[in-house]
C-alpha cells in the first residue's frame, strides 16, 4: 500500500507540520532522522521552490509526538 493511500489527505510538507503542530522544522526533520516519524516525496507540484517542497510527512505520525514536545531551554550567553 501506498503512503497516499495510508494518508490521502494528510501528508503535509514540514512548514505545513510546523503551522499545525508548533514544533519547529529542525524538530520535525530530527525525528525523521530518528526513524519517529516516516519521510515520503513531495508530489512535486513546488518544483524549484526549494528543498522544503521535496520530503513531505504524515501530520497523524506528528500529533502525538508534538503533544509531548517541550522545547529545551535555552543556555545563558557566556560573560565576556
Amino acid at each position: 500500500m501506498r503512503p497516499a493511500e495510508l494518508y490521502p489527505d494528510d501528508l503535509v510538507f514540514e512548514h505545513e507540520a510546523t503551522e499545525a503542530t508548533g514544533v519547529p522544522g529542525t524538530v520535525i526533520r530530527k525525528w525523521a532522522s530518528r526513524g519517529k516519524i516516516r519521510r515520503y516525496q513531495g508530489d512535486g507540484s513546488y518544483s524549484g521552490q526549494g528543498h522544503e517542497y521535496k520530503t513531505m510527512y504524515a501530520l497523524p505520525e506528528i500529533l502525538p509526538l508534538a503533544a509531548r514536545y517541550k522545547p529545551a531551554p535555552q543556555r545563558a550567553p557566556k560573560a565576556a
